[in-house]
């Protein structure tokens, strides 16, 4: 397809990332994974080249700046550009700041903030280049509020917003044609509650979502609206919760 796009999403081995990577390449458009899980990698990319799509993956850990600017690479060889990144990597194990359970907290920061981060370096210069890009990051609800035991989840998705919009307004001020949406999902049925470390809280959460999390299709429906909008227009910031999701 003439209009197809490139699209890279990492944490693209379940969930959120992999819902989207199915629903554009649907679409038609061309899709580069990138996560740490190879196995489900391949067969996520399986399943999209039966349906007649067209995917190519690496496995990727965001962490790590070099291994997220060699998927970007990967992106540029296989199709030669890239028209949206999608930061969608994520760990959301919460637990008390009195547990201090450091290593939950290092990790969040590490993926959720940095990974992010990472992402912007590795496709940033690549959108100026070809005067045309969009970046959309994975917020949550929490990046709008926090609570007890959300602490440092919450830290990390307000620091997404925070970097989100200082690179909305950089590239307004650019003018390369750079598009920069964020999306704020509350409840959405994903792997996010099996990192969490803290057992009662985990069990807790998961019976939580299992009363009424959407869909993690019905994020991919989103992003497919933002995608489709007109180049003059940005959906910029979005809070999506199931109907019956108080906070």
């Amino acid at each position: 397809m003439s209009n197809s796009k490139v699209i890279v999403i990492t944490g693209a081995s379940s969930g959120i990332g992999e819902a989207i990577a199915k629903k554009q390449a649907a679409a038609g458009d061309k899709i580069v994974l990138g996560a740490r899980r190879e196995d489900n990698l391949k067969q996520i990319k399986s399943d999209i080249e039966a349906a007649d799509g067209q995917a190519e993956y690496l496995v990727t850990d965001v962490t790590d700046v070099e291994q997220v600017r060699a998927l970007a690479q990967k992106a540029l060889d296989a199709y030669g550009r890239i028209d949206v990144w999608i930061n969608n990597a994520g760990l959301m194990p919460h637990s008390l700041l009195i547990d201090a359970k450091v290593d939950d907290w290092n990790r969040m920061i590490d993926v959720n903030l940095k990974g992010t981060l990472y992402g912007i370096a590795a496709a940033q210069h690549i959108f100026h280049e070809q005067n045309t890009g969009h970046f959309i990051n994975l917020g949550s609800v929490a990046s709008l509020y926090s609570h007890a035991g959300g602490a440092v989840y919450s830290a990390t998705k307000w620091a997404v917003k925070a970097i989100s919009e200082s690179l909305r307004e950089e590239e307004a001020q650019a003018g390369k044609n750079v598009r920069v949406t964020t999306l704020y999902p509350g409840a959405v049925n994903s792997e996010l509650v099996a990192h969490m470390t803290d057992e009662k809280r985990r069990e807790a959460t998961a019976e939580f979502y299992k009363s009424f999390a959407i869909p993690a299709e019905r994020i991919a429906q989103i992003v497919n609206d933002v995608l489709n909008m007109p180049a003059d227009t940005t959906l910029n910031e979005i809070t999506v919760r199931p109907t019956t999701q108080v906070q």
